[in-house]
């Protein structure tokens, strides 16, 4: 059952290939830079090729034959459309770890085309957005009259190169919130609220997180928000962003940015990622006004992505899954998220 890690060299693509490695596995790693994925594969002891994106006959060439792949390599806004349209002719299934909206857009949109190339395509399978997905799959089963969903989260430790750039190209593009089922742009830093976390209440803000996207096709609650735990200068700084917003789009600015985020930010540390979790909350509510909330507690959101993506990537090599779109929580159950290590979840009526 031969299967390839694309991004091995990127911060969270080794830390899945060592994973991996622990659990027995041993997939093909892959990337565009050679001495990077290079290195990865001779300190692992695994195969690699190197390859770009922007051939699709040499794509399709390399991953023929494979049962999955599990795309690592962002900017994903760039990088995922090329990897699926060469793993829907080659029947490889597509797993990523995005939390870029447009990627969920665009994945969906081939649902019809994965069904007849018995293909899953499978986006957003680590932090972004196993946790919450699950978490708002938990509350409608609670509540299935739920006609909104609110969810936020909190994810110490600092953000990984892609990431951080990620953050970059969704700013250009503002906020967004699913209102009576339709995605709705609205400005950065649209809405605040207190969030009673687990651990403590903070203050949170709306932002384009994944979940706008894939809670609704999870769940089918039409009106949905997600908020993002900051401290209040942070709001204020992002609200101010609104003046320059149509700066963030211009190429050279985003260039710029990206560079600068090349040059700073490293990922966590082992220590760091040891050291912190990851905690998330949600609420539905009914249109006659009832309500159900819960708190959940994860580790690391980078250790939650490994583990998330390689356990769904254990299940389909192990299972015979009918190809099309799913969401972790349609594909894997509500209760996924739940079975990772260190996960807890507290429902509150």
């Amino acid at each position: 059952m031969k299967w390839m890690i694309y991004g091995a060299n990127g911060y969270t693509g080794r830390l899945t290939a060592e994973e991996a490695l622990r659990r027995g596995m041993r997939p093909m790693l892959a990337g565009r830079n050679e001495e990077a994925v290079g290195a990865v594969a001779e300190s692992l002891g695994l195969e690699y090729r190197v390859f770009g994106l922007d051939n699709p006959d040499e794509v399709r060439q390399v991953i023929k034959g494979l049962r999955l792949v599990l795309h690592c390599a962002g900017p994903f806004s760039v990088t995922s459309e090329p990897m699926i349209q060469a793993c829907l002719p080659e029947h490889v299934h597509y797993l990523d770890i995005t939390g870029e909206i447009s990627v969920f857009e665009y994945a969906h949109s081939r649902a019809e085309a994965a069904k007849r190339a018995d293909v899953v395509l499978i986006p957003g399978t680590g932090f972004d957005v196993v946790p919450s997905d699950c978490l708002a799959a938990s509350l409608v089963e609670a509540l299935p009259a739920a006609t909104r969903l609110q969810l936020a989260f909190e994810a110490p430790g600092g953000p990984s190169p892609g990431t951080a750039k990620s953050s970059i190209e969704g700013m250009a593009r503002g906020g967004c919130i699913r209102r009576d089922g339709k995605m709705t742009r609205v400005p950065l830093g649209w809405k605040t609220r207190k969030v009673p976390f687990a651990h403590a209440e903070r203050e949170t803000v709306t932002i384009p997180w994944g979940d706008v996207f894939t809670a609704f096709i999870s769940t089918g609650v039409p009106d949905i928000e997600v908020y993002i735990s900051v401290p209040p200068s942070s709001i204020a700084n992002l609200r101010r962003l609104r003046w320059i917003q149509p700066l963030l789009g211009i190429s050279f600015v985003q260039s710029f940015l990206k560079n600068r985020v090349e040059a700073s930010v490293n990922g966590p540390s082992d220590e760091k990622r040891q050291t912190t979790r990851s905690q998330l909350w949600g609420e539905v509510t009914s249109a006659d006004g009832r309500t159900v909330s819960a708190t959940m507690t994860t580790p690391n959101g980078y250790d939650l992505t490994v583990s998330g993506s390689l356990g769904i990537v254990e299940y389909l090599l192990e299972n015979d899954v009918e190809g099309g779109y799913y969401t972790p929580s349609l594909l894997m159950g509500s209760g996924y998220a739940a079975s990772l290590p260190g996960v807890s979840i507290s429902m509150i009526s």
